[in-house]
């Protein structure tokens, strides 16, 4: 399938969407810097500007009950099955401009500029979902959570510092928080794809502006501490002491280690308290936190059982008391490989090499993997820098993005029956 007009070049398409990445920079909340959340209306602009957009470019528009923006390109066929393109529209505070946004518009691009004498042989919905970073209630991939029939209504209760609830905040986007416990998966989805900044490095490394997405790794999320005696800086001998942060460097150490032995595997401590906190005062007590990421479920796992072993030694060793409480694990989400396959076949379309990395940061796939088949499309960032201001993508990478997808979904229309039919997975929730 080819562009719907002569000087709609892939170039041209690539410095409209750009161009209108820029326009949903201005839909802020704070002056200066990026940021919407749930339910603002600096949201509820950027929502409104799609629509009009997505009505521009002859898509049937509506809001669902979280608010989600759904333009619908309909196949001849009521009754076809649906294809989702998309990717989420709010932001984190200070955000940059592309995480989330381009995927929504690199979606709506292919559904505007597919041929339409072509008709598909599924329903192409595009998807700007309206929560996915979770700024205002922490209430990570909330869109995506009611689309894929997932949103647990307690969620509903949850408030800002302001007091606002969720529920006045998805009123606030014409959703529906009265239907957001009903919400169901559609049973007739082939699959959703999700076109995103790679957030990370590799894409540079390789000299390459796109990759396949292999799967979303599993993460495990710790918190610990170790508690040993407060004491004197000058008066204690070093054989007495029982120092809590001697211990914690120690396990950061072999936790840094374990990872870059480890093929795939990350581990980050991320927060690290040190009580009473004084510089001449031995520390009596230290509370971590232990993030531990894999795209293979049994990596992770044995990561961690190795991490709590150490950790206890360490404790053991320097006869200190010691706490450890696991506070989320999510599985690893697999990519579609029908879905894959298409992303691969339209990168290698536009002339590119084909590479797949994993995602070590979560997507709104995550949920949708609940509903259907799911992969995903890494563009190129520079530095690999993102959830910052200084989020960077090039028209090239943009052009190559946009060919990639179409192809895909060209390739798709003409082998819909292949694609990997839905398949009952347990909920990946954050």
């Amino acid at each position: 399938m080819t562009p719907s007009h002569a000087d709609s070049s892939p170039a041209a398409i690539a410095r409209t969407i750009l161009d209108q990445c820029d326009a949903l920079a201005a839909c802020t909340e704070e002056s200066g810097r990026i940021t919407r959340g749930y339910g603002s209306p600096a949201l509820a602009e950027a929502i409104a500007l799609a629509d009009a957009w997505m009505t521009a470019a002859g898509l049937e528009t509506r809001r669902d009950a979280a608010g989600n923006l759904i333009g619908r390109r309909p196949a001849s066929d009521a009754d076809a099955p649906v294809l989702i393109l998309g990717s989420h529209i709010d932001s984190v505070r200070d955000a940059g401009r592309y995480d989330g946004p381009l995927g929504v518009l690199l979606a709506l691009a292919v559904a505007e500029h597919l041929v339409p004498a072509e008709p598909l042989p599924f329903h192409l919905d595009v998807v700007a979902f309206s929560d996915e970073e979770g700024l205002r209630f922490h209430t990570t991939y909330l869109g995506s959570r009611a689309l894929a029939g997932c949103f647990d209504p307690v969620l509903l209760e949850a408030a800002d510092p302001d007091g606002i609830t969720l529920a006045d905040a998805c009123r606030a986007l014409g959703g529906d928080p009265g239907s957001l416990a009903q919400c169901t998966a559609p049973g007739n989805l082939l699959g959703y794809i999700e076109a995103h900044i790679e957030q990370g490095p590799m894409l540079e490394i390789l000299d390459a502006p796109l990759a396949v997405v292999s799967a979303i790794a599993g993460q495990t999320r710790i918190a610990l501490g170790f508690s040993g005696t407060a004491g004197h800086a000058g008066t204690v001998a070093m054989q007495l002491r029982r120092d809590a942060l001697a211990a914690a460097s120690e396990f950061v150490l072999a936790a840094e280690t374990l990872a870059r032995e480890t093929e795939g595997l990350l581990a980050t401590v991320g927060d690290l308290r040190v009580l009473p906190g004084a510089s001449n005062v031995i520390p009596g007590e230290t509370r971590l936190t232990l993030d531990v990421r894999s795209p293979e479920d049994p990596v992770r796992e044995r990561a961690v059982a190795m991490l709590e072993e150490t950790a206890r030694a360490i404790a053991d060793n320097r006869s200190l008391g010691f706490a450890w409480q696991e506070i989320q694990s999510n599985p690893a989400v697999p990519m579609d490989p029908g879905l894959s396959a298409a992303l691969a076949a339209g990168i290698a379309a536009g002339g590119h090499p084909v590479h797949r990395l994993p995602s070590g940061a979560g997507h709104d796939a995550v949920m949708m993997a609940n509903a259907c088949p799911v992969a995903m499309l890494f563009i190129r960032c520079e530095g690999g820098v993102s959830h910052n201001p200084a989020e960077a993508v090039t028209e090239h990478d943009v052009t190559a993005a946009y060919v990639a997808l179409a192809s895909a979904v060209g390739g798709l229309a003409g082998t819909c029956q292949s694609v990997s039919t839905p398949q009952t997975r347990p909920a990946h929730l954050p």
